[in-house]
C-alpha cells in the first residue's frame, strides 16, 4: 500500500508549481487531484477566520459543500470566479504560515477509523453546508468558532484520521445547539413565539 502523501507536502507542492503573479480557483482544484475538496474547504476555512471576509467565505463553502454532498468528484466553481485572478503571493502568504502547523498537527494526525469515502464525503459536506450558513451572521467574532471547526473537518478528511472527523462533527453538532437555543432565546425575548399562539 502507497503511504499517504501528508497534506503539507501537497500545498508545498503547489506553491512550488504555482505562475509568479496570480492564480486561479480553476488552476488549484486542477492540482489538488482527489485533495481538492479537503484543500479548498480547509484554505476557505482559514479565510473565515478574518474579519469583513466570512460572509464572501460563507457563499463559497455553500457551493463546495453542495458539491460534496451531492457525490461531484471534485469543486467546481462558477466560471466568473473560477478564472477570475487573485493574487499569489496571498495565496503563497497562507499557505506558508499554514505549512508549518499542519507539518505539527501531522505527528499526532494519521489514517486511523477508516469510514468509507463516499459515505464520509456526504456527511462532510452537509456538516460544513450548517457551519457555513453561520458565517452570515452579523455578529462580531461568530464566524471564528465555526470556521475553526471547519478547519478540524478538513484537515481531518484530508488525512483520513475518523477519529478526529468524529470529534469534530460531535462539536459541529454542539456548536449548532449552541446557536439553535440561542436564537430560541432571542425570539422568546421579543415574544414571537408566544404571539403565534
Amino acid at each position: 500500500m502507497i503511504p499517504r502523501v501528508p497534506t503539507s507536502v501537497v500545498l508545498n507542492n503547489v506553491l512550488g508549481e504555482a505562475p509568479a503573479e496570480h492564480v486561479t480557483l480553476g488552476w488549484l482544484t486542477g492540482r489538488l487531484g482527489d485533495r481538492s475538496f479537503g484543500v479548498i474547504l480547509l484554505l476557505l476555512a482559514l479565510l473565515g477566520l478574518l474579519p469583513g471576509v466570512s460572509a464572501i467565505v460563507g457563499v463559497l463553502l455553500t457551493i463546495v459543500a453542495f458539491q460534496m454532498i451531492l457525490d461531484r468528484p471534485g469543486p467546481v466553481f462558477p466560471l466568473r470566479v473560477a478564472f477570475r485572478p487573485f493574487e499569489m503571493r496571498r495565496l503563497a502568504s497562507v499557505i506558508r504560515r499554514t505549512v508549518p502547523v499542519l507539518r505539527y498537527l501531522e505527528r499526532f494526525i494519521r489514517p486511523r477509523w477508516a469510514t468509507p469515502f463516499e459515505a464520509t464525503k456526504r456527511v462532510v459536506g452537509g456538516v460544513v453546508l450548517l457551519l457555513g450558513a453561520s458565517l452570515f451572521i452579523p455578529i462580531p467574532l461568530s464566524n471564528v468558532p465555526s470556521a475553526l471547526l471547519i478547519v478540524l473537518i478538513a484537515f481531518a478528511y484530508l488525512e483520513e484520521d475518523g477519529a478526529l472527523l468524529c470529534a469534530a462533527l460531535v462539536g459541529a453538532l454542539l456548536l449548532s445547539l449552541i446557536a439553535l437555543v440561542a436564537i430560541w432565546e432571542a425570539m422568546s425575548a421579543t415574544g414571537w413565539p408566544s404571539s403565534l399562539l
